[in-house]
């Protein structure tokens, strides 16, 4: 559908965030008015407000924090930030809402807004994105007695020491550290962290440029970790990390350059928290190895398995106070970070487990890991509905147990899957997970082809 500049296209509203091509589906004029109707819709005080380093992003900030006072609303601009910075303001300074403008990992011609309420709890479209987006293609907007008042604050030194005090900075050995920041927002905030550590940070990319002249900042796909994995390898470290644009997801590799995944890194933490806070509750959604909840529950900890996607995982943190949420998708949530994410928390409390244990983080890992992934296979199919029931009605006879928690999972004791669908394409995504590599492969060939067929 095409819009003009001062209509409101709503497909840009997702299940999570708005999210549209600048220039095409997203305006400055469309920001003034998302903000108009997040703050007639949020009825606060106020809206922190943050930014990327995406081109278009000080346009985007401006219309929208123009929009929100406009409509009597104060705002704090605090100018650009990560995503887990701006969550972290939300929480720490008791700001009744928050807004974060940016497209995470999409290409440089995408923005977007994220927003929370107070204390960090995302808005999602059940939970009052469609409300807004309503109120914004509708322009129903009251008229406010008085505008808004704006004022600035930096956040980001105040983030880097909350991110600091989840470790033992005193613990942390010299280790060689390479950060792959794809020229997205983990460059402005690394060298302020790495300050207070003995490390030698090695960067990548650190230059802000929403253009991503290097390659993507989209590290969940394999070719955007080449130059972290190469850099590793070349320099000798001890660990490297790759971020995503807005820097709220974490992909770490090891000292080989090998990739770490989220389930291992989700190990890697689960085993600090719970050897620190025995007894604790950790959350780690159900693509996520089984040798999560096998640790969990080893080291006398509780494990409580969740649906894929941070609306839901936050919102089970918080019921079960845990301490801790792992996703397979580069996503680390902590209770003491107002259940928000944070993958600069989850890379520092490697680092303490790398230089308390004093063994690589390959050795550390291995032990903790016992299955053999196949990582998400997307394939394109016409009835996804259909699909799974055949699924189920071809793999459930003979499995162990079989559950709907979210798509459908089937397994077999030795080895299962999950398939579940899209929220956004006409795709089936599988993850299987299997003892060993032959047995993984040969299970997952197996789904696929029913799946295709």
């Amino acid at each position: 559908m095409s819009t003009s500049h001062t209509t409101v296209d709503p497909s840009i509203f997702k299940a999570y965030d708005v999210r549209g091509v600048y220039g095409e589906t997203l305006y400055p004029e469309t920001a003034y008015r998302i903000g108009r109707a997040a703050a007639q819709y949020l009825n606060v005080p106020e809206i922190a407000v943050g930014r990327d380093m995406r081109v278009s992003s000080p346009q985007i900030a401006e219309a929208l924090i123009r929009g929100i006072s406009d409509q009597g609303v104060n705002v704090v601009d605090l100018g650009q930030v990560t995503t887990d910075g701006l969550y972290f303001a939300v929480g720490k300074f008791n700001y009744s809402a928050g807004a974060m403008v940016t497209a995470s990992h999409n290409p440089g011609k995408y923005n977007g807004i994220k927003f929370c309420r107070a204390q960090a709890f995302p808005i999602s479209l059940d939970t009052g994105l469609g409300d807004i987006r309503d109120l914004a293609v509708s322009g129903n907007f009251a008229e406010p007695t008085k505008k808004g008042e704006i004022t600035r604050r930096d956040v980001i030194d105040d983030y880097v020491q909350h991110a600091l005090s989840f470790i033992d900075v005193s613990k942390i050995k010299p280790l060689k550290v390479v950060i792959d920041a794809g020229n997205g927002m983990s460059g402005l905030i690394m060298p302020r962290v790495f300050k207070y550590l003995p490390c030698e940070l090695v960067p990548l990319y650190f230059d802000l440029d929403g253009t991503f002249p290097n390659h993507p900042a989209s590290p969940i796909e394999p070719e955007n970790m080449v130059d972290v994995q190469k850099k590793v390898r070349e320099v000798g470290a001890d660990v490297g990390a790759a971020f995503d644009g807005d820097a709220d997801r974490m992909f770490p590799v090891d000292e080989h350059g090998n990739l770490v995944d989220g389930s291992q890194v989700t190990l890697a933490v689960s085993n600090s928290l719970l050897r620190k806070h025995p007894g604790s509750t950790i959350l780690y959604n159900l693509i996520v190895s089984k040798s999560v909840p096998e640790l969990i529950e080893k080291l006398d900890g509780k494990g409580l398995r969740t649906r894929v996607g941070h609306s839901f995982i936050k919102a089970d943190m918080r019921k079960a106070n845990g301490i801790f949420g792992g996703e397979h998708s580069g996503h680390f949530y902590f209770r003491d970070n107002w259940f928000a994410d944070s993958g600069l928390i989850a890379l520092l409390i490697m680092l303490e487990l790398i230089s308390v244990e004093d063994k690589p983080l390959s050795e550390i890992i291995q032990p903790l890991d016992h299955w053999v992934r196949s990582g998400e296979v997307n394939s394109t199919v016409h009835d996804a509905q259909s699909k799974l029931q055949a699924l189920e009605e071809h793999f459930g006879k003979s499995a162990q147990s079989v559950d709907k928690l979210d798509g459908l999972t089937v397994n077999y004791g030795d080895w299962w899957f999950n398939v579940r669908p899209s929220n956004t394409e006409p795709l089936l995504r599988l993850n299987v997970e299997a003892r060993d590599q032959a047995q993984m492969e040969q299970k997952r060939d197996e789904v696929l082809a029913f799946i295709r067929g």
